[in-house]
């Protein structure tokens, strides 16, 4: 009986169907849940598509002209199958079909075990999309599930491809899955395409133009566009809508709020899976957090933030790992956010986040603790690496430390600060350098004078020059001479390499963006017309990439002196860390590596040297920051943040997502959210770190360190 009655009323809302609108051509009907992206946009352009639940029910409501859609209800765990039936009623009503995710379709070849992706793109194959979209350009199938189909000529392909927005090495050296293909009045998708916003897909203007090309062959309708496009997320202001006389403030509220709003906050009820999802830290990935999981007070520590893979529903896996420098930072990102707005929840866990990292053995711990070692003063890089010291990584927890306890009023940490600043000083060569990475086996089994007595030079910003700026921050504070005088002869000779033999790790911009800032604390304490110009070369050259918006522009250096170039295959895309562009050119900034450092560093030399070009660029900076953060009502866990690439002449989030750690979309809750975060209230005061810190002192910690000095 229930059979007999859906198929009476399938047979009324046909003879509905053909009464109300028996002069029209070419409706769109769905097979489709009532949530489905496609449906939905349709829906609301005022389309006026027909719903149905199965294909079978579409397929017979469909009359002559009539284009239907078949999506894939259950993706990506059930796919879909179109029987010969189906398909020979389709062909006897002379339907345009569109069918997605499909395993099983008459008379073409299917492999019957999906293939799920880890790094591969979509690339358009075919001039179907011309002319908003050519042959080799490329798109995001995030969390994307295909089944392998064999079949000639397809409108789109996907595969593990390099390049930023173009396949620059074709379809060579990779495996190559048929994405989207037509015959006759019949086109299959091997994955779901339909579900474009709830999976993220991008860029958001390409996949507009892929829907605008089907929806036109499915109806006839030559002229058909959609009216709107909706993503989420999205950038929090157009490229030209007017910013609110409010939105620093508001962006660096919405930035601290992120932090517990995503869970990435380490509550003891948690932990345990923390990890267990670390492991050893060399792939430590696992699911977001729920969105009910209790919220952490610092105590415990942050985690990273996000990878770079999306999944078919949109969501982010997390970076479980628990890292020194991103402890320090994060305490100065929520003790900016404290003075800002006033709410002591910031406060309080900016405080427990640095006893944290300074007190727990998860970083400090055996030979550090040791007055007798070495290794004295040193901060581990990492929970699982603790043994591993990256002066960088130091430089960065450091300063962090230092502005939040400039913040908070708070200094009880000065004496590590002190030691470990001091323990990084005594194992620098003669020049002022350490090597970009070393480890504590072989410092105790080597002895500090191998360090410290050697001739050694690495004009390598990225790994040096911050913790150059500590050294001079310390002399400020100190009167120490040694301190100047290191970091001006280290200084002095990265200088004299710039800019044929400067090393770079995934761009020149990045160390160009680190080196101001001991460039400008260098003329706080040695005002001298060499050092500024030295500092006014450097700003220059960086701004020479500076877009009209503000962002600044990723830029590849000589190839002989870079750790991570370009990709040179389609096979080599996503195994190694990577920069986000292609080509010098690609329109891309940078928040992990360059404007978010850049930022924070231009404000520095603002406040030095009264520049006004300094303070313009800055100003600029400051409003596309303002501009790109995450706005998102569906993902929580990412609004107000910054992803780590942002295409400012598309105006969304996009580029070569072939680093194997931090691609395009991955979020930071250290590097990127940090650096930006402090620097929009520093701009938003009109103040600068140098002058915030100024009273902080450590001349009694300096004076108990003396003996460090005489070992």
């Amino acid at each position: 009986m229930k059979q007999l009655l859906r198929y009476l009323t399938l047979f009324l809302t046909v003879i509905a169907i053909s009464g109300l609108r028996a002069d029209a051509k070419g409706k769109i009907i769905f097979s489709a849940k009532a949530d489905n992206d496609l449906y939905r946009l349709l829906v609301a352009e005022g389309c006026e598509p027909l719903r149905f639940d199965t294909a079978d029910e579409a397929v017979a409501a469909a009359t002559k002209g009539d284009a239907v859609i078949i999506t894939a209800r259950g993706y990506p765990a059930a796919p879909v199958s179109i029987s010969e039936g189906l398909a020979d009623l389709a062909r006897r009503k002379n339907l345009k079909v569109y069918a997605e995710y499909v395993d099983s379709y008459p008379g073409v070849k299917i492999d019957g075990t999906a293939f799920v992706s880890t790094i591969e793109r979509a690339v358009v194959t075919s001039d179907f999309f011309k002319p908003e979209l050519k042959k080799m350009d490329l798109l995001a199938v995030n969390g994307c599930h295909i089944y392998r189909a064999d079949v000639k000529n397809p409108l789109m392909c996907f595969a593990r491809l390099a390049g930023y927005d173009t396949a620059r090495y074709g379809l060579t050296d990779t495996d190559v899955y048929p994405l989207l293909w037509r015959s006759g009045n019949t086109m299959l998708a091997f994955s779901c395409l339909s579900c474009f916003e709830t999976a993220r897909y991008a860029p958001v203007a390409s996949w507009q133009a892929v829907w605008t090309s089907i929806i036109r062959w499915l109806t006839g309708d030559k002229k058909f566009a959609f009216k709107s496009w909706p993503s989420d997320p999205h950038p929090t202001y157009g490229r030209n809508d007017k910013v609110s006389d409010n939105a620093r403030r508001d962006a660096v509220g919405r930035s601290a709020e992120w932090l517990y709003n995503a869970r990435l906050l380490i509550h003891p009820a948690w932990r345990d899976s923390v990890y267990l999802y670390q492991g050893d830290g060399l792939n430590p990935y696992g699911p977001a957090m729920p969105h009910d999981a209790l919220i952490g007070d610092g105590a415990h520590g942050v985690l990273e933030g996000h990878a770079s893979s999306i999944g078919p529903d949109g969501s982010q896996r997390y970076r479980y790992w628990l890292r020194a420098d991103v402890q320090g930072e994060v305490a100065y990102l929520l003790a900016s956010a404290a003075a800002m707005t006033g709410d002591k929840k910031y406060a309080a866990t900016s405080e427990r986040l640095l006893d944290y990292v300074f007190h727990s053995d998860d970083f400090i711990n055996g030979k550090k603790k040791d007055p007798t070692s070495d290794a004295y003063g040193l901060i581990g890089w990492a929970k699982t690496h603790d043994y591993v010291y990256y002066n960088d990584d130091n430089a960065r927890l450091l300063l962090g430390a230092i502005g939040a306890s400039a913040l908070l009023n708070n200094e009880r940490w000065n004496k590590q600060i002190v030691e470990c600043i001091l323990a990084n000083f005594m194992l620098s060569s003669r020049q002022g350098f350490l090597p970009d990475r070393f480890e504590e086996p072989d410092l105790l089994k080597n002895g500090r004078s191998y360090y410290a007595d050697r001739d050694f030079i690495l004009a390598h910003p990225h790994f040096d020059s911050w913790m150059l700026a500590c050294y001079l921050w310390l002399y400020d504070k100190t009167g120490y001479q040694p301190l100047l005088d290191k970091a001006r002869t280290a200084i002095s000779l990265i200088m004299e390499a710039y800019p044929d033999n400067w090393s770079w790790t995934n761009g020149i911009q990045q160390e160009r963006a680190r080196m101001i800032l001991p460039l400008a604390w260098l003329v706080r304490v040695d005002d001298t017309p060499e050092h500024r110009q030295w500092l006014d070369t450097v700003v220059n050259k960086l701004l020479e990439n500076q877009a009209p918006c503000g962002g600044i522009r990723e830029e590849l250096g000589d190839s002989r002196l870079g750790m991570f170039g370009k990709t040179l295959s389609n096979k080599d895309y996503g195994v190694t860390e990577a920069p986000l562009i292609s080509e010098n050119g690609d329109p891309v900034a940078d928040m992990l590596y360059t404007t978010n450092f850049a930022f924070f560093a231009l404000n520095e030399a603002a406040h030095a040297t009264g520049d006004p070009k300094y303070r313009e660029a800055v100003d600029r900076l400051a409003d596309f920051l303002v501009r790109v953060q995450v706005k998102s009502d569906r993902h929580p866990d990412i609004n107000g943040a910054w992803m780590r690439a942002f295409d400012y002449d598309r105006w969304d989030y996009w580029a070569s997502n072939a680093d194997s750690g931090w691609g395009a979309w991955s979020t930071l809750t250290g590097w990127i959210q940090t650096w930006i975060t402090a620097t929009e209230a520093l701009v938003e005061n009109n103040s600068s770190f140098w002058d915030t810190t100024r009273g902080v002192d450590v001349k009694p910690q300096m004076k108990a360190a003396e003996w460090m000095l005489k070992r």
